[in-house]
């Protein structure tokens, strides 16, 4: 007899329960729906490689400010904002297109331009990707209240995007899920999709009471997500039969 299955979706990841009519011997996987790289490949987002290639090849083709002759006149903050955004927006169109390693290309590029900015502007302090430059003399001109919130945003929307794109992928690197969700979470302590994706991270990591922490966390956020609900049910499994092992071996 075949076991019973359900699928359910958050729009980012397909989750496929399987299990007997009793419930027992449940297991999940998230369903993917890109090709897989060779492992070794420096092209698998995956791998540092890969951010390290992405990197350099931004700044040969799009150039960036903290790579310019000192002779050379920095962009204007508007101008790298402008930039970033309009890389973001590229970014969620190829996910929508469902070409996610570009995606994650988009996002990164996005991300260098804010970081870019954050240096430009000598905004150490609450930017995500800190730097150790110092905010060049002679007066350049900075962001309004509205832009600032902007930038913010941008960067809470790149790092959740990223976590997306990587779940959509053959082969997730989990543990980079999780970093790119505690990102979005330490500047959004109460973001759904963050708390929620970090649970799921963890449930695959095998770290169960800190997958069950976040989960919870994102019920409060949205009682009936079907979705949230099974992969807490699938944590407490895993978590009683881990205390029945322990039970047993004693």
């Amino acid at each position: 007899m075949h076991p019973s299955r359900a699928v359910v979706q958050d729009g980012n990841a397909s989750t496929v329960v399987l299990g007997s009519g009793s419930g027992r011997g449940s297991v999940s996987r998230l369903l993917q729906q890109s090709n897989a790289l060779p492992a070794n490949s420096s092209r698998d987002p995956a791998r540092p490689e890969y951010h390290h290639n992405q990197q350099q090849q931004h700044y040969r083709c799009h150039g960036s400010s903290l790579m310019r002759d000192p002779g050379q006149r920095h962009p204007e903050p508007a101008q790298l904002l402008h930039r970033a955004l309009e890389f973001k927006s590229q970014g969620t169109q190829c996910y929508k297109e469902k070409k996610y390693r570009e995606s994650i290309g988009k996002y990164h590029r996005a991300l260098l331009d804010m970081k870019a900015l954050h240096t430009l502007l000598g905004d150490q302090a609450t930017t995500m990707c800190p730097s150790s430059a110092e905010r060049p003399q002679g007066g350049t001109p900075g962001l309004s209240e509205e832009q600032k919130e902007m930038v913010e945003n941008a960067e809470v929307e790149c790092y959740n995007s990223l976590a997306a794109c990587l779940l959509q992928m053959e082969l997730v690197n989990y543990e980079r899920v999780k970093e790119y969700c505690l990102k979005v979470l330490r500047k959004e302590g109460e973001n759904f999709k963050a708390l929620y994706r970090s649970g799921v991270a963890y449930y695959h990591l095998g770290d169960y009471h800190k997958a069950l922490h976040y989960l919870n966390e994102a019920r409060k956020q949205q009682p009936t997500d079907t979705n949230v609900i099974r992969y807490i049910q699938l944590t407490e499994m895993k978590l009683r039969r881990s205390a029945q092992r322990q039970e047993e071996a004693l």
